[in-house]
């Protein structure tokens, strides 16, 4: 072996850490579900961020504002806590917060909190925390206060808040802030019943939205929450950015995993998840959606029928080439009460969320990219 030869030997692993993610990733400092997570990049560093949510316990007083942050681009990094996220309300802690990144800042929105009588209360106030000084700037407020919204980045500029709860129901609007200019819009409003615990997945300006919960009115009783199997596509005019050409679509949940059960697909009804994981495959034009619970729940993890509510482990793509569902595969892990995903060099990022038994978990749970084509 010469002496160069021997040099390359050592810097190889050096190398190789720089440009791969390590898996598996740390837990979090501690369990939480219902947190709202964001990948930024700083100076050449990427990020992985967990802001607020719910603990092990699952009541009132198991809402917090606490957040960290993982140097996904540092081998032998641990899980940063950083300051609390700031709060108008009296409550500190939120739940179904959505947060976003853009560059190397984080845009936190909207949640609500949760008082001791259960009373609960949606939030206005929106975040952005800076990088490169750990602070948080408050930014304008939604004209509409929303919780258990879904959003996506659209041009590194633009932040698109589709539907979710405002006080005592659900909205169709797409609130869109403009991080340049710390200003809201309105874009062209959802054309579907009004539902909470939605999720959007976007590559460019093609976008799909899917399921939720609607509300419910009964003769002689209170109203309930009743899930809904709704898909659409939509496509942000190039022209316009707060114009979105929309169009319905057949559900993915009546695409068949197998040959054998087509017959008995096209015979049943589709059937809604609440709060999937939800994110663009911009390299291979592909929309995710996975995990999540096919029984809408309160934060506790119990269904709003009473029934304690399970997690999935399906994984649903659709394709933009062809503009179709691809057939649906399942991950080794199941989980819901999820707030975003991150898609990392080739790997899709849970964090945190429920697990079997409605178990708060502290887990980072992977899914290569690659391994789905093999299914």
């Amino acid at each position: 072996m010469n002496k160069l030869t021997a040099i390359l030997l050592l810097l190889l692993p050096l190398v190789t850490s720089a440009n791969t993610l390590l898996l598996p990733l740390p837990n979090l400092p501690e369990p939480v579900t219902n947190n709202a997570i964001a990948l930024a990049t700083s100076e050449g560093d990427d990020y992985l961020f967990s802001f607020m949510g719910l603990s092990s316990s699952k009541d009132y007083q198991a809402i917090h504002n606490k957040a960290w942050m993982f140097k996904l681009s540092d081998p032998k990094a641990q899980w940063q806590t950083l300051p609390n996220v700031p709060h108008i309300e009296t409550l500190p802690g939120r739940l179904a917060s959505i947060a976003i990144g853009v560059k190397d800042s984080v845009y936190i929105f909207g949640g609500y909190t949760v008082s001791k009588d259960h009373h609960e209360v949606s939030t206005s106030d929106n975040y952005r925390y800076a990088l490169k000084d750990n602070t948080y700037t408050r930014i304008a407020d939604m004209p509409v206060a929303v919780d258990d919204t879904a959003a996506f980045n659209y041009q590194e500029r633009y932040i698109y808040l589709f539907g979710g709860w405002h006080q005592h129901g659900n909205v169709n609007l797409v609130q869109v802030y403009d991080t340049q200019t710390n200003h809201w819009s309105q874009a062209t409003p959802i054309p579907a019943p009004a539902v909470f615990g939605q999720s959007v997945a976007a590559v460019n300006n093609e976008l799909v939205l899917c399921d939720g919960v609607t509300v419910e009115a009964k003769l002689n009783q209170a109203r309930g929450f009743t899930s809904s199997p709704v898909c659409l596509y939509g496509k942000i005019q190039a022209a316009n950015h707060l114009k979105i050409d929309w169009q319905a679509l057949p559900h993915y949940s009546l695409i068949s995993s197998s040959l054998q059960d087509r017959d008995s697909t096209a015979k049943r009804a589709p059937e809604a998840h609440y709060r999937m994981a939800a994110i663009g495959d911009a390299p291979n034009q592909q929309l995710i959606f996975m995990a999540g619970s096919n029984n809408p729940y309160n934060y506790s993890g119990i269904g709003y029928n009473g029934q304690p509510s399970a997690p999935s482990n399906a994984l649903h793509r659709f394709d933009l080439k062809h503009h179709t569902w691809l057939t649906p595969v399942h991950v080794e892990q199941s989980s819901m009460d999820h707030r975003g995903l991150i898609l990392y060099q080739k790997n899709l990022l849970r964090v945190g969320g429920m697990l079997e038994q409605q178990l708060v978990s502290d887990a980072v749970l992977t899914t290569p990219i690659n391994d789905l084509a093999q299914e």
